[in-house]
């Protein structure tokens, strides 16, 4: 999967990865990008920057999406690539207590880290199934295959998208769709907000080099993209002895949390 010559959809495109991702589909010539944000403004002007559209939408509501994908279909014909980037970040309320996130913060997860993703393809696969052709691209986390000190509800949102990429993958491949989901570590943009977490332990990416390395990754039809590539090891040691490393994330929650008091 190559973006030249595709149309593709940027959710969360304003800024961080989605920004980055729009430049770099653009640099590799991608027939049009539409640029998808709840700041408008912003995508406005990551747009004018990639001769792009630029369309404000909130991926919380999916009749937004649906519009965002029929009004794509409409002006270009199709869309190859939808890149499901936009994403929330809730902390616990209470370090100490995992379910002190309160229901808003909850429900705010599960609506843009999981649901957005289910929007997205009930409006995508129709046309990508008739076509026989298409591209899923979700941006989740390495908190969805590992977790996520501080946020529970991050951990378990991402953990559920993860799920559904893969019943989307296994469900549609023989329909000739693919997909990919993006599972970095910490990236420097304003979802991070200059925390220096667990997720930072392997170092903090640039958005310029995640986007390099989902080029890279989609060129080679990957389902599993990995810019840091240590997330491979700790998934192997999570599935090989799960008991071991839950006492090693519980070493690594001290630490972090030592850290951050000191």
């Amino acid at each position: 999967m190559t973006p030249d010559g595709k149309i593709i959809i940027v959710t969360g495109g304003a800024s961080g990865i989605g920004k980055s991702l729009v430049r770099r589909f653009h640099r590799a010539k991608a027939a049009a990008i539409v640029v998808a944000d709840l700041n408008g403004p912003g995508a406005t002007m990551v747009a004018n920057e990639v001769g792009g559209v630029a369309r404000t939408t909130d991926v919380t509501h999916e009749d937004d999406i649906a519009a965002l994908v029929a009004e794509t279909e409409k002006r270009f014909g199709r869309v190859d690539l939808f890149c499901g980037n936009a994403g929330v970040a809730v902390r616990d309320k209470d370090l100490d207590n995992a379910a002190s996130a309160d229901n808003a913060g909850w429900e705010l997860s599960w609506r843009v880290n999981v649901m957005a993703h289910v929007y997205a393809a009930r409006a995508a696969l129709p046309g990508m199934i008739a076509r026989k052709s298409g591209w899923f691209l979700n941006t989740v986390s390495a908190a969805g295959l590992l977790s996520q000190i501080g946020s529970a509800s991050y951990a378990t949102t991402k953990h559920a998208a993860i799920g559904f990429a893969e019943a989307l993958a296994i469900t549609h491949r023989e329909h000739g769709i693919g997909v990919s989901v993006l599972c970095p570590q910490a990236v420097d943009t304003p979802l991070l907000g200059g925390a220096k977490g667990s997720q930072s332990v392997d170092g903090v990416l640039t958005p310029e080099a995640v986007a390099e390395s989902t080029l890279e990754a989609l060129a080679a039809e990957t389902f599993l993209i990995l810019p840091h590539p240590q997330v491979l090891t700790y998934m192997q040691r999570k599935t090989g002895d799960y008991d071991r490393w839950l006492k090693g994330m519980v070493k690594l929650r001290r630490r972090v949390m030592d850290d951050q008091s000191a």
